[in-house]
C-alpha cells in the first residue's frame, strides 16, 4: 500500500445559508487538480468535518470523487476518538472509490501509547486501502511517539504519517528513521521548506489553498534538487502561511477564497465564524499583493 508524495490540499467545505454547497465545492476540485496538486484531502478538520452529518460528509466524499474525476488520489478524513465508532465509518465508506485514508490521532480522551497501538490497529485491519496517520498534539493532547509509530509502520495498511507534531527535532527524528516505503508527508505549514529540505515527501497544507502555484514550485524545486529555486519560491509563503492561520482554521481560507471568488460564501459553521475586520484587511493586502 502506497501514500502518495507531493503536495495535498486538505479542502475546505464550503456552505451558503447553512447548506452544503456542493456547486463551489466541485469547482475548488477542479481549479486544484488542474493547478496540478499531487492529491486531495476532503473530511479534515480543515473541511470542518466534524460539523458534518452522516449523510453530508458521505455527500462531499462522492463530490470530491466525482469532481477529480480520478485525477488524483482522494484520501479521506476518517477519524475521531471512539475506535469502534471510526471503525463503523471506515466500513461505511469502503463502497466509494477513494484511494486511502487519514485518521487523526484520538482526541480528548488522551491514550496511553498502548491505546494509540491498538485504536491503529483496529483501522489497519478495518481499511482495504492505505491509511496516513495524523499526529497533531497541541491539538489532540496525545502524542504519538516515533517509537509507536514505526511500530504502526509495520502493519502493511499504515504507509504514511500527516506529520504535525509541534517538534522539529521529533519531526527530523522521524525522518531519519522511517522505513524506506513509509511516506512523510508535513502538516506544518510553516515548515514545509525545512522539512522538505530535510527529505520529507512532501506535504497536507491547509495555507496551499491559496498561492497554489508557489508551493507547487517549491515541490518541484526540490524533485530537480534546485535549493536556490526553492528557497526563492517559499520567500513570499513565509509571511503569507502565519497570516492563514491568524485566526482560526478556516476562516482566513474561506475568506480569501471567497474574496478570489473561487467560492460563494466565505461561511463557516458554529463555533467558528467569520474573521475579524483587521484581520480581513490584512488578508486583502496581501491578496491585492498576490
Amino acid at each position: 500500500m502506497k501514500i502518495p508524495s507531493g503536495l495535498w490540499v486538505p479542502l475546505v467545505t464550503p456552505f451558503r445559508d447553512g447548506a452544503l454547497d456542493l456547486a463551489s465545492y466541485e469547482g475548488l476540485v477542479d481549479h486544484y487538480v488542474r493547478l496540478g496538486v499531487d492529491a486531495l484531502f476532503p473530511l479534515g478538520t480543515t473541511g470542518e468535518a466534524p460539523t458534518l452529518d452522516d449523510d453530508e460528509s458521505e455527500a462531499v466524499l462522492a463530490a470530491t470523487l466525482r469532481a477529480a474525476a480520478g485525477r488524483v488520489p482522494v484520501f479521506a478524513g476518517v477519524g475521531g476518538n471512539a475506535t469502534a465508532r471510526v471503525v463503523r465509518t471506515l466500513r461505511r465508506l469502503q463502497r466509494y472509490d477513494h484511494a486511502g485514508i487519514v485518521s487523526v490521532c484520538p482526541y480528548y480522551n488522551r491514550p496511553g501509547q498502548d491505546g494509540l497501538v491498538a485504536h491503529f490497529r483496529a483501522i489497519a485491519d478495518a481499511s482495504d486501502r492505505p491509511v496516513a496517520i495524523y499526529n497533531i498534539p497541541y491539538r489532540t493532547s496525545v502524542n504519538l511517539a516515533n517509537d509507536t509509530l514505526l511500530e504502526l509502520a509495520g502493519l502493511p495498511a499504515i504507509a504514511g504519517v500527516k506529520d504535525s507534531s509541534g517538534s522539529l527535532a521529533q519531526s527530523l527524528d522521524l525522518l531519519q528513521r522511517r522505513p524506506a516505503d513509509f511516506t512523510v508527508l508535513t502538516g506544518e505549514d510553516a515548515l514545509y521548506f525545512t522539512m522538505m529540505a530535510h527529505g520529507a515527501d512532501g506535504g497536507i497544507l491547509a495555507s496551499s489553498h491559496i498561492a497554489t502555484a508557489r508551493f507547487i514550485a517549491v515541490r518541484d524545486a526540490f524533485a530537480r534538487d534546485d535549493l536556490a529555486a526553492a528557497r526563492a519560491a517559499w520567500a513570499p509563503l513565509a509571511d503569507l502561511v502565519p497570516l492563514l492561520f491568524a485566526e482560526a482554521n478556516p476562516m482566513p481560507l474561506k475568506h480569501c477564497l471567497w474574496r478570489q471568488g473561487l467560492i460563494a460564501s466565505p461561511e463557516c459553521r458554529l463555533p467558528l465564524t467569520r474573521v475579524s475586520d483587521g484581520l480581513t484587511a490584512r488578508l486583502d493586502t496581501a491578496l491585492d499583493r498576490l
